[in-house]
C-alpha cells in the first residue's frame, strides 16, 4: 500500500501515511514482528516518514536488502545502499520533496541500471563519460516515469533544487552550464515529454541548439531505444561522437574482434591454387628478370599516384569553406577569473549552502548556547571594543554645518543680528554632505579543520558582535565560511579513481561554500547560524583561493558604493587530495593570484588577519595575531580604521605590512 501511494505521489509528510492506516512493506529478513525501533514511539515527527519513504525505496529498487540512511552530507550511493538527504523534525514541503525526489532517482537507477552493460559502452574520456553517465541516469528515471508515474514529479523536484542550488536560472552564457548536465536535462524531456523545471529549462535552452543542430537526428530514434540499456549506450556513444568528442569515445565494443589466423586459413580456402601461382610467378621472374623489374616499377608508380590521390582527397575534406565549417562547442570558461590555467577536475559535488540547511534548528540552538557559554569570560572585553568600533562609526556619519554662508537655511545663533539688521550678510548656513558611504563589509571565516577549538569559538563571537555593532551604524554585513565537504577529496576523488586517474587533475575535492548571514538578513533572524561552527565534523579541509574568489564576486553584486572583505585565516591552503596529484604550491600559488586580482581591481577593499600565522605575505593589508584571544581587538580595530578619512591615519592604525 505505501508504494501504491508513494507512486501516485500522495505522500506529502509522515501524516499521512499514519492517517490512512498504511505501514511500511517490510523486507523478508523482518516480516512477522515489527523490530524494535518500529515498536516504541519517537519523539521525532520525521521518523515515520523517514522509515516509510526507506521502505518504498527498497521496495522500488527491488532490493530489500539495501540500506537507506539519511545525512546532512551529499547524497550519494553504492553497492551497499544509497544516502539520502537529511529530513529535519520541521519537515518542510522543500525538505521532503528533495528525499523523495533522490530516493526515486537513486531507486529508479537500481532497478534499471546494469553495470555491467555500462561499464562496456563507457568512454573513455573525462567529458565523454560525464555525458554518457547524465544520460544514462535520464533513461532510467524515464523508464521509471513511464513504469511509475508518481516519481517523474518527485524527481523534477530535485533537479529544481540542484539547479536552483547551482545558480542556473541565473547564468547567460552555455560555458556556464556544464554539457552533460544540460545533455541529462535534454534527453530527460525528450524521453518524458514533461517540462523541465524553470532553471533547469533555462540551462537546456542554453545548449539546446547546439545539441539539437549536432545530434538531432540521433536523438530521434530515443523512444525505441529507451527499454534496452545496450542499444541507448550505442545511442549514447553516436550522440558524443555527434558532438565532436568522438576522440575520447576509446574502442568501439561491438566491432568484430579479428584473428588473423582465421583470415589466413579463409584465404587459402577461397584460393587453393594460390601456391601453385606464386610457384610460377617466381618461375616467370627467373626467367625474365628485366620483366620483373619493369612490372615492380610499375607497381610503384601505381600505388605513389595512389597516395598522392588520397592525399588530395584528404586535403579536399579538411579545407572546408567557411559557410560549411562544423559548429564548435563554446570552450569552457575557466574555473578561475584569476588564472585561467588554474583547473578543476569536476564541480558536480560542490556546493554553496546556508547553514540552516546543514544542521536542524533545535541542534542550532544547542551549539549556539554552548558557544555562548565558552566564551563567557571575554564577552566584557570584545563588547568593549564593539561599543569603541560604533562610536567611531556614529561619528562618521553625523551631519555638520557650514556656516556664515550668503544663502542657505538661516543661522538660528545670528537671528537676533538679522531682526536688529535684515540685510545682514552671512547670516545663513548649509547642511555639508557626510563623506560616509553606504558600506557593506564581507567576513570570510576559514572553516579548516585547523580551527578547531579556541580559534574557531573566537571568530565566531566576534563575527557575532561586529554584525550586530555594524548592522546599528546601517552598515549591511555578510559572513561566509569556506572548507570541503569530505577529507582526502571525497566524491572528486572517487571519479577521479574511477576514470583511471588522469594527471594533473587539478583541485580534487568537494568545495562547501557555508553562507551564515547574508548582507540583507537582519541579524536577529540568523544568530543562532554561527553555532554550525561547533558542530562536530564541519571543519574539514581549506582552499583559500577559490573560497576568495566566490566572496569577492558576491560582494560585487552588492550595491552599496564601499565595499570591504575581511579574511580571517590560520594559514596556507591546504587539501591532501589536490596536493598529492599536482605541484605542492598549486593551491597557494592560486591564493596568491586571487590576492593580486582583487587589490588589483580596487573594487573591493581587502585586509586579512592570521591567527597563529603569518598572512602578511599573502595579504597586502594584513595583521597576525598570535593569541587567539586578541582576535577581537584585532578585528575592531583594522575595521574601524578602514573607516577612518585621513589617509595618513588610516595606515598608521592598520600597521599595514606588505607581502614579501
Amino acid at each position: 500500500m505505501v508504494l501504491l501511494a508513494y507512486r501516485a505521489g500522495l505522500c506529502e509528510s509522515s501524516q499521512l501515511f499514519l492517517s490512512q492506516g498504511y505501514l511500511p512493506v517490510l523486507p523478508s529478513r523482518s516480516r512477522g514482528a515489527l523490530p524494535e525501533a518500529m515498536s516504541k514511539p519517537s519523539d521525532n515527527p520525521a521518523d515515520p516518514f523517514k522509515k516509510a519513504l526507506a521502505e518504498a525505496t527498497r521496495t522500488m529498487a527491488d532490493d530489500p536488502e539495501m540500506t537507506v540512511t539519511y545525512s546532512v552530507d551529499p547524497a550519494g550511493m553504492n553497492k551497499e545502499g544509497v544516502r539520502l538527504p537529511q529530513v529535519s523534525r520541521r519537515m518542510t514541503r522543500d525538505e521532503v520533496l528533495l528525499a523523495r525526489g533522490t530516493a526515486d532517482a537513486f531507486a529508479l537507477r537500481r532497478k534499471y541500471h546494469d553495470e555491467g552493460v555500462a561499464a562496456r559502452y563507457a568512454p573513455t574520456g573525462p567529458l565523454a563519460r560525464d555525458i554518457y553517465d547524465a544520460m544514462e541516469n535520464a533513461r532510467c528515471e524515464a523508464v521509471g516515469a513511464r513504469a511509475m508515474p508518481g516519481t517523474a514529479g518527485n524527481i523534477e523536484a530535485k533537479i529544481a533544487h540542484e539547479a536552483d542550488r547551482k545558480g542556473y536560472g541565473q547564468v547567460t552564457q552555455a560555458s556556464e552550464v556544464p554539457l552533460p548536465v544540460a545533455a541529462g536535462y535534454l534527453v530527460r524531456q525528450l524521453a518524458t515529454g514533461r517540462p523541465l523545471p524553470k532553471s533547469a529549462e533555462h540551462a537546456a535552452d542554453l545548449w539546446r541548439g547546439f545539441v539539437e543542430e549536432q545530434a538531432g537526428e540521433t536523438l530521434s530514434n530515443l523512444d525505441h531505444v529507451l527499454a534496452d540499456q545496450a542499444a541507448f549506450a550505442r545511442l549514447a556513444r553516436k550522440v558524443i561522437a555527434d558532438l565532436g568528442y568522438g576522440d575520447q569515445l576509446g574502442d568501439d565494443p561491438d566491432a568484430p574482434q579479428d584473428d588473423p589466423g582465421d583470415d589466413q586459413a579463409e584465404e587459402d580456402q577461397d584460393s587453393p591454387d594460390s601456391a601453385g601461382e606464386e610457384q610460377e610467378e617466381s618461375e616467370d621472374a627467373e626467367a625474365s628478370p628485366e620483366r620483373s623489374q619493369e612490372e615492380q616499377q610499375d607497381q610503384n608508380q601505381a600505388q605513389v599516384t595512389m597516395e598522392d590521390s588520397a592525399d588530395m582527397e584528404q586535403g579536399d575534406e579538411a579545407e572546408l569553406p567557411d559557410g560549411e565549417a562544423p559548429l564548435e562547442p563554446p570552450p569552457p570558461a575557466p574555473h578561475s577569473d584569476a588564472d585561467p590555467n588554474y583547473t578543476v577536475y569536476t564541480t558536480d559535488f560542490d556546493e554553496e549552502i546556508k547553514a540552516e540547511e546543514l544542521a536542524e534548528p533545535a541542534e542550532l540552538e544547542r551549539l549556539r548556547a554552548y558557544l555562548d557559554q565558552q566564551l563567557e569570560p571575554l564577552k566584557g572585553a570584545v563588547s568593549r571594543l564593539a561599543n569603541k568600533l560604533q562610536r567611531r562609526l556614529q561619528a562618521q556619519q553625523n551631519r555638520s554645518w557650514e556656516f556664515d554662508k550668503e544663502e542657505g537655511i538661516l543661522d538660528a545663533g545670528r537671528l537676533a543680528r538679522v531682526v536688529a539688521n535684515p540685510t545682514t550678510p552671512l547670516s545663513f548656513k548649509w547642511e555639508k554632505d557626510t563623506e560616509f558611504r553606504d558600506t557593506c563589509v564581507t567576513l570570510l571565516l576559514d572553516n579548516s579543520g585547523s580551527m578547531r577549538g579556541r580559534p574557531i569559538s573566537i571568530a565566531a563571537i566576534c563575527a557575532d558582535v561586529l554584525a550586530r555593532t555594524l548592522e546599528r551604524c546601517s552598515v549591511k554585513v555578510e559572513i561566509l565560511g569556506f572548507t570541503t565537504r569530505a577529507w582526502k577529496g571525497g566524491q572528486s576523488r572517487e571519479r577521479w579513481l574511477a576514470q583511471g586517474r588522469p594527471q594533473m587533475p587539478g583541485r580534487l575535492n568537494d568545495l562547501r561554500h557555508i553562507i551564515y548571514k547574508s548582507a540583507d538578513a537582519p541579524w536577529r533572524r540568523v544568530r543562532p547560524n554561527l553555532g554550525l561552527m561547533m558542530k562536530e565534523g564541519l571543519l574539514k579541509e581549506n582552499i583559500d583561493g577559490e573560497a576568495l574568489e566566490w566572496a569577492h564576486r558576491r560582494s560585487l553584486g552588492r550595491p552599496e558604493a564601499r565595499k570591504i572583505l575581511m579574511v580571517i585565516s590560520d594559514g596556507a591552503p591546504v587539501d591532501d587530495s589536490t596536493l598529492s596529484v599536482n605541484p605542492a604550491n598549486y593551491l597557494e600559488k592560486h591564493l596568491r593570484d586571487v590576492i593580486a586580482m582583487v587589490e588589483r581591481r580596487r573594487q573591493v577593499e581587502l585586509i586579512a588577519i592570521g591567527i597563529g600565522h603569518d598572512v602578511t605575505r599573502y595579504y597586502q593589508r594584513a595583521v597576525t595575531i598570535t593569541d587567539v584571544e586578541q582576535l577581537a581587538g584585532a578585528m575592531t580595530e583594522q575595521l574601524a580604521a578602514l573607516f577612518e578619512v585621513d589617509p595618513k591615519k588610516r595606515a598608521r592604525a592598520l600597521n599595514l605590512r606588505r607581502a614579501g
